[in-house]
């Protein structure tokens, strides 16, 4: 009998090595190699036997559009892209905690109206499922519930999915708790999730039933398990938010069928989650226009532009390295924009403890970004407070330039909608401007406009007046800046 050969496969990244070590050379992890049965014999070559010939096909064609299963729920169907496709698959992740269940259970429940949903759970008993449903008040709604984790069990029992009489939409929560009993290796191993996952998206295609599964996330906030199971899938949702918050964001970042980072924001409150249809103005509730260190950011998030404001605290260190603390952004960028207001703007930052804070738990990633925090950390270290009723926004280079972003007509409509009258934006949006014609009549016109080129422009609004420094008459605190006035909005 030939001997069975002994492996060991990284829990994080899937790397497999020939012998235990406390360190993954894939991915760098501590402990997280696992030993698992490698198959008693290798694959073996194609040899002399012919395959079918494959039939190719031109670009050119006639495709239907993919039906889509409305749930009903807006901020779920924006992320998703107006909906579930029959035959696809949808990866949700999100720390332990967050909703992830309470929200896919409401799905289940809204799109029970029209198809015919289950909901299938390794974690929990289906009593356990009752009394989340009773408390979100869901107890009417014609969802199938079942707590199983073998998949060949599951295959089984959805041998009529998709067909007359069979569920819509299944959902498994969650894929890191099914096995198949063929592997010898525990549930959770990258072995079974990899293998779990791929019989189930089999059979959702064979069958024609859309399939959600639920991923564990690791501590560094990626979904736990090998990392082909995102491309296995056709959507990957992460479910985001700080506990301590009430507002969670459905963030896109893969969809076959749909825009990517687009978001869907979630306010959770005694009876579930609530969609929230304005969230610039959930954002910003309770800011202070009077406070230093304080600006808004106008942002674009997946096809919606977003206001939020961004906070920043500046204090003498008493260390010999200054802390950096960030929620929300990149820490690396907060570092380059550290220094370049310090190299290029001559302005004192490296004895500084400096935090970082996106009001509200949303993690913003776009470099338009960079204006708007470096006006609030200015606006710190000066305390000038930004100009009230102002809106900031542009991508800053290392040489200290204020280059164009994308999509300034949509920021600015956000702004003027939500009661803003000024904007601080790149000093080469003033061409773009000029070339969306006279006669349309965009929100610029409503607002005033300071268009600047150079980081050394921004420092000017925050100059501390005459009178303050000298008892001298104070002069106008726009001076080098280039301000178009357009309506007092």
């Amino acid at each position: 009998m030939a001997r069975k050969t002994v492996t060991y496969v990284c829990q994080e990244c899937g790397a497999v090595a020939p012998k235990w070590s406390g360190r993954c050379e894939g991915c760098g992890a501590w402990n997280t190699l696992v030993e698992e049965q490698a198959p008693e014999s290798a694959p073996k070559g194609l040899g002399s036997k012919k395959g079918r010939k494959i039939e190719f096909q031109g670009l050119k064609g006639e495709t239907p559009h993919a039906p889509r299963q409305v749930t009903g729920i807006k901020e779920f169907d924006r992320v998703t892209g107006g909906g579930m496709v029959a035959g696809s698959t949808l990866l949700v992740g999100g720390d332990p905690g967050i909703g992830k269940s309470t929200l896919l259970l409401q799905v289940a429940s809204a799109l029970s109206k029209t198809l015919t949903p289950v909901y299938i759970s390794g974690e929990e008993a289906v009593d356990q499922l009752r009394l989340r449903a009773d408390r979100l008040g869901l107890t009417d709604a014609d969802v199938g519930l079942a707590a199983a984790t073998s998949v060949r069990d599951i295959a089984a029992s959805l041998g009529n999915a998709g067909g007359p009489g069979g569920p819509d939409l299944v959902v498994i929560d969650s894929i890191q708790t099914m096995f198949v009993d063929s592997l010898e290796s525990a549930p959770g191993t990258v072995a079974q999730v990899r293998t779990s996952a791929q019989e189930l998206i089999r059979l959702a295609k064979r069958q024609g039933f859309a399939l959600i599964l639920v991923g564990h996330v690791t501590k560094d906030g990626q979904i736990a398990g090998p990392r082909v199971l995102e491309h296995m899938v056709d959507t990957v949702l992460y479910f985001e938010g700080d506990r301590s918050h009430q507002f969670r964001i459905l963030r896109a970042v893969k969809n076959r069928y749909g825009p990517t980072d687009e978001i869907g924001v979630f306010e959770m409150t005694g009876a579930g989650l609530a969609e929230v249809a304005n969230p610039s103005a959930l954002f910003l509730a309770g800011r202070d226009d009077d406070v230093s260190g304080a600006s808004v950011f106008a942002g674009i998030e997946g096809t919606r532009p977003v206001l939020v404001e961004i906070q920043s605290l500046t204090a003498p260190s008493a260390l010999g390295t200054p802390r950096r603390a960030v929620v929300g952004w990149d820490t690396g960028r907060l570092a380059m924009i550290l220094a370049v207001l310090e190299s290029r703007s001559s302005l004192a930052l490296a004895g500084l403890d400096v935090y970082l804070n996106i009001v509200g738990g949303l993690k913003i990633g776009e470099p338009a970004a960079d204006l708007a925090v470096a006006a609030a950390l200015i606006s710190s270290v000066s305390g000038v407070p930004v100009p009230p009723e102002t809106v900031v926004f542009g991508e800053i280079g290392l040489s200290g330039e204020v280059r164009a972003v994308s999509r300034v007509d949509a920021r600015l409509k956000e702004a003027a909608k939500l009661g803003f009258s000024r904007a601080i934006i790149p000093g080469q949006s003033r061409a773009q401007g000029n070339n969306r014609g006279n006669n349309k009549k965009t929100p610029e016109r409503t607002m005033e406009i300071t268009e600047i080129s150079r980081l050394e422009d921004l420092l000017v609004l925050f100059a501390k007046p005459d009178s303050q420094r000298a008892g001298q008459r104070a002069g106008p605190p726009v001076a080098a800046a280039n301000t178009r006035g357009r309506g007092h909005g």
